[in-house]
């Protein structure tokens, strides 16, 4: 497994995240350089040159260069708004020095600060013979306003249409950060011992063989074997699971767990690129390279739509001189010119984005993100929804979930023993334990107090000697149990007193308030297959499952088991969704088709490396997000029609001289403001 490299990383996200208006339809291929724009379609992301990676990397970080400084895309737009404005008053007012060319020039200012990419990325288009596209209709349109002196219209289409855009940018931009901070769990050093002597070096200069010694509080930095007696780690970097894993001598522990007692010895078994967490790392980049780049309805349409606007322009200059008695060629040119201003995607190119928008605004409402439109458009056409459990459809805490007092034992003193005796512990399952005594273990003497590794405690508390954790603990102290208690599903706490067994307390990770909601949401809207992977062990996710009503569940499982499980189900053809909130699901929810994060708990690579992200860290979201995003899928739909309608009847006006410029614009001005109406509608729907 090769060692991830994080630029490269960085890149492929980019790459398979970057939605933009690629997605929603307007300049397709603004975010690549000159080189990829030039590049025959279904090769956009063809190798580049060192400066054009630059260029590239440029814009995959800071949004789009709309004008001569990329780190200002308002900037721009801005001026030339402020230019079309003053000189349309100028012009209304007769200024007289606004004459002769001062008035072409001041609009060609205009222009070129929105449009100099336009017709840079149809320049570039020409030699790969990816002629006729968006950008050379877009070109012809605005330059054939400006041949005719209508530079108003030529730049507030120009202009219209990068607004489109930077409303999309504006919804995005945010959610394209890299997902550097999953490199940050590797440890960056690692203390080996040789010749008697610790040393510290890099993790890539361990060999298979060398000890390392980990101190409390640190990261392990390579896979090994436990030397000496058993210790506790912190595994939520690999399972995802807050339960700390005990260890005995021997056993295996891997990168990326934590440490949580004293200073522990490990023999390195597999090399820093063959780690657990590495190949976690590279899981994430490869799935994220898998990711299919959404090729939109607008690129579709523009293939045939652009050449047969061109072809008719040319031939309603042409024609009319063999059928026409007294053509006048510049009357025909002034009619060509105008149809092509009219046949301009501008209404069609911003109803789309702005649909979209409105669902990605709905969507932000109701506590969800969508970090790009495409996402709206997969996520409603999945069938199968993959659940990870902790963090999830579980709260992610563990709580006291059953007290179960021996005979003889009132339930408020084996609360107060066992709750005294776990103040003396920084176990996740004792502090459960404290927060359910309360008051009751507030104030009760302890001493003597003995942690016994991977078995709980022993102490002297108000005068009893105590005993308090797993069943090992009390077979250790030869202290007698019921068996059934060796049958308990959930983590126990058991509790003997002056030895005798006095009880126990089952402590768990409650379901969601709206898990069982969230799961009979998503059946009643479609959902055929519903699974729950999860790294807990198997009996408590089965159990769980149950009692959500989830009939296939898959416990005890490591992210490679979990995106194994993923990659069968897309095999078998089903569009899938994955949602978790955990590390370990970083690789997995960039497998998916769509990849969900919960976001208000949820580690920060699950949410960089996810498509959609519940902020709120509610499972019933998922249905709410599928409901907007039919609800933006119709929207779109209508705002598509509406533009095909307009477009058709007004460019039939203008072939016919029955249109004029300034109609033209307003016909598609018009469009693309009952289109915002349209999109705002999304925004007041009740989801």
């Amino acid at each position: 497994m090769p060692n991830p490299n994080p630029d490269k990383l960085n890149e492929d996200l980019n790459t398979a995240k970057q939605v933009d208006l690629i997605n929603v339809g307007a300049l397709t291929r603004e975010q690549l350089t000159p080189a990829a724009a030039a590049a025959p379609r279904g090769q956009d992301h063809a190798p580049t040159d060192k400066a054009d990676h630059d260029e590239h990397d440029g814009h995959s970080h800071d949004g789009h260069d709309h004008g001569p400084v990329g780190e200002r895309p308002y900037l721009w737009p801005a001026v030339s708004l402020v230019l079309l404005l003053a000189g349309i008053a100028l012009d209304y007012f007769d200024v007289p020095f606004f004459a002769g060319l001062v008035r072409p020039i001041w609009y060609g200012v205009a222009f070129l600060l929105v449009g100099w990419k336009v017709l840079r990325a149809a320049v570039l288009s020409v030699p790969s013979g990816n002629i006729f596209n968006e950008f050379l209709l877009m070109s012809l349109a605005t330059l054939g306003a400006f041949a005719i002196g209508e530079y108003p219209e030529g730049v507030a289409v120009m202009l219209f249409y990068t607004v489109g855009e930077l409303f999309q940018d504006a919804a995005v931009n945010r959610a394209k950060r890299s997902i550097r901070a999953l490199l940050e769990i590797q440890a960056t050093e690692v203390t080996v011992v040789r010749e008697g002597r610790p040393l510290v070096i890099e993790p890539q200069q361990v060999q298979v063989g060398d000890v390392m010694e980990v101190k409390p509080g640190e990261k392990v930095a390579l896979d090994g074997t436990l030397n000496g007696p058993a210790a506790s780690f912190n595994t939520a970097a690999l399972t995802g699971e807050s339960a700390p894993q005990t260890k005995q001598t021997g056993e295996t522990v891997l990168a990326g767990m934590i440490n949580l007692e004293s200073l522990v010895q490990v023999t390195v078994t597999a090399a820093f690129k063959d780690t657990k967490l590495s190949k976690i790392l590279a899981m994430v980049q490869d799935a994220v390279g898998r990711k299919a780049k959404t090729q939109q309805f607008i690129t579709k349409f523009a293939k045939v739509y652009t050449p047969i606007v061109v072809v008719l322009a040319v031939l309603l200059v042409l024609v009319p001189f063999f059928v026409v008695d007294d053509y006048v060629f510049r009357d025909w040119l002034y009619r060509a010119l105008v149809f092509l201003v009219i046949s301009c995607p501008c209404a069609l190119v911003i109803s789309i984005p702005l649909g979209y928008f409105g669902g990605i605004g709905a969507a932000s409402k109701n506590g969800i993100l969508f970090k790009g439109s495409n996402f709206l458009d997969v996520l409603r056409e999945i069938d199968t929804v993959v659940m990870d459990k902790t963090g999830t459809l579980t709260e992610g805490v563990f709580a006291v979930r059953q007290v179960v007092p021996a005979p003889g034992t009132e339930t408020p003193e084996l609360l107060r023993l066992a709750g005294a005796l776990e103040t003396k512990s920084t176990h996740p399952i004792a502090k459960a334990v404290v927060k359910h005594a309360a008051d009751a273990a507030q104030g009760v003497p302890v001493e003597s107090v003995q942690e016994i590794a991977g078995h709980g405690l022993r102490g002297r508390v108000d005068g009893h000697d105590v005993l308090a954790g797993n069943t090992k603990l009390l077979r250790k102290f030869d202290v007698a149990y019921p068996p059934e208690v060796d049958e308990v599903v959930d983590s126990i706490v058991v509790v003997a007193v002056d030895g005798q067994y006095a009880g126990h307390l089952t402590v768990a990770d409650a379901p969601k308030a709206d898990a069982v909601q969230a799961v009979r949401e998503l059946k009643a809207d479609g959902i055929t297959k519903l699974v729950m992977l999860s790294g807990d062990k198997d009996s408590i996710v089965q159990r769980v499952a149950a009692e959500l009503g989830i009939t296939e569940a898959h416990g005890g499982l490591l992210p490679e088991d979990k995106a194994r499980y993923v990659q069968q189900y897309l095999d078998a053809g089903h569009k899938l969704a994955f949602v978790g909130d955990g590390v370990n699901d970083a690789p997995v929810v960039a497998l998916a088709n769509v990849g969900i994060a919960m976001g208000g708990l949820g580690s920060d690579a699950t949410i960089e490396t996810a498509d959609v992200v519940i902020q709120t860290d509610h499972p019933s979201k998922i249905a709410t997000a599928r409901r907007i995003a039919r609800a933006t899928h119709r929207v779109v739909w209508q705002n598509i029609w509406l533009a095909f309608i307009v477009k058709g009847v007004v460019l039939a006006l203008g072939a016919g001289g029955l249109a004029t410029m300034w109609e033209a614009v307003f016909a598609d001005v018009g469009v693309a403001l009952l289109a915002i109406l349209n999109a705002v509608r999304i925004q007041r729907m009740k989801f």
